[in-house]
């Protein structure tokens, strides 16, 4: 294996639910999902069933051609993200491209000419291919890198700065609703909505990147909706498809007439092994009222975190089921070890933040048995 990762953490063999087990046996709860990515855990019957189904019929065929489940997924999303019929879906096959896809998107907002530059937030993450790590507001993962795509700004996450950086010549602005990467850390209330005003009077894009923070996780289906806010443009990964590989970028209004054809493509994208399970993930979710169920749940993790007490924890921050402790002391990677001694898969994020994702199938016992264990991880960490 290359050496881009830390040594891995566990070697894992199976799941089921919200459990793994490891090469010898040991049980995990996983409150982690595969960093948001499985929405309905591990081995879950319908989306066993969609590869297996799609694998025997049609798996691949290239854009040359397009198939029944690509065209179902793209009405799909369309409808759920609120784009509605002058929406447009673009698939690929991870959030980061969906990035790439939506960077390309702002640099053809162009206007009369003096659109020029794109605006993103300081520590923000948006992926790690070259276009997407210009975007993103953390200078350690870009300095190897530079010289990036230029025209990129980073601005405070402030709406005095976004008032401030914000005319006639900027392209798009984007943003993550809550910064995941970060350390699941939540915009100032009112941001959004003010960014969508100040967009909409400049004519540039607002571009909402929800590759974390999308399909129910924050217990609506996309974090955006919390304010009542339509962007110009999403970016989707994740937990589309349940650990399934694919990323979306879906437009509104008049950011579907941006693209031309030959001005993007992907040779994977939205092939129909991949559409499919999408197509059977976000029924599944739709069905089984798994949106609500992140919004419910989330509430009792919070108060379940709230009730242990510990000296260790400053705030509990994120929606749904993106969930950030902020900790007193840099200790998250003793916390995120602790955790594992316990049989509980969570996430340090950076040295003073945990992050937790569990599946959204998460249920009464999964909620019982991530108390019990993070308790005796943080009690551990206190001792130490």
């Amino acid at each position: 294996m290359m050496r881009t990762l830390g040594a891995p953490q566990l070697f894992l063999v199976r799941g089921e639910g919200a459990r793994v087990w490891d090469v010898d046996g040991r049980e995990y709860l996983d409150f982690l999902a595969g960093i948001a990515v499985n929405s309905l855990g591990h081995a879950h019957p319908v989306f066993v069933e969609a590869v297996s189904r799609q694998a025997a019929t049609l798996a691949h065929v290239s854009n040359y051609f397009s198939t029944p489940p690509q065209l179902e997924l793209a009405e799909r999303l369309c409808r759920l993200t609120g784009a509605g019929d002058s929406g447009r879906a673009y698939f690929c096959n991870s959030g980061a491209e969906a990035n790439e896809a939506a960077f390309k998107l702002a640099r053809l907002n162009v206007g009369d000419g003096r659109r020029r530059r794109v605006l993103a937030l300081t520590n923000s993450f948006h992926g790690r291919t070259m276009g997407a790590l210009a975007l993103t507001g953390k200078p350690p993962m870009r300095e190897a890198f530079e010289p990036l795509p230029g025209n990129v700004e980073h601005i405070d996450t402030t709406i005095e700065a976004l008032e401030a950086a914000i005319d006639d010549t900027v392209a798009a602005l984007f943003v993550e609703p809550v910064k995941g990467e970060a350390g699941v850390v939540d915009l100032p209330p009112g941001f959004l909505v003010r960014a969508r005003e100040l967009t909409e009077q400049h004519g540039a894009l607002l571009i909402v990147d929800e590759i974390q923070t999308g399909v129910g996780r924050t217990g609506e289906w996309f974090a955006y909706m919390h304010d009542g806010v339509v962007p110009d443009a999403v970016t989707i990964a994740k937990g589309i498809a349940g650990g399934f590989p694919i990323g979306a970028l879906v437009t509104f209004g008049h950011a579907s007439d941006l693209f031309q054809r030959g001005q993007h493509g992907s040779t994977f994208g939205g092939n129909p092994l991949a559409a499919a399970t999408a197509n059977a993930v976000l029924t599944e979710i739709e069905d089984s009222g798994l949106v609500a169920n992140a919004a419910r749940r989330g509430a009792e993790i919070r108060e379940a975190i709230a009730a242990i007490g510990s000296p260790l924890v400053e705030e509990i921050r994120g929606r749904g089921l993106l969930i950030g402790v902020g900790l007193t002391e840099p200790v998250a990677n003793e916390v995120n070890a602790a955790a594992l001694a316990e049989g509980l898969i969570v996430n340090a994020a950076n040295d003073s933040s945990i992050r937790i994702a569990p599946p959204l199938i998460i249920g009464d016992d999964e909620v019982a048995a991530f108390a019990t264990r993070f308790a005796a991880a943080l009690a551990a960490v206190e001792r130490a």
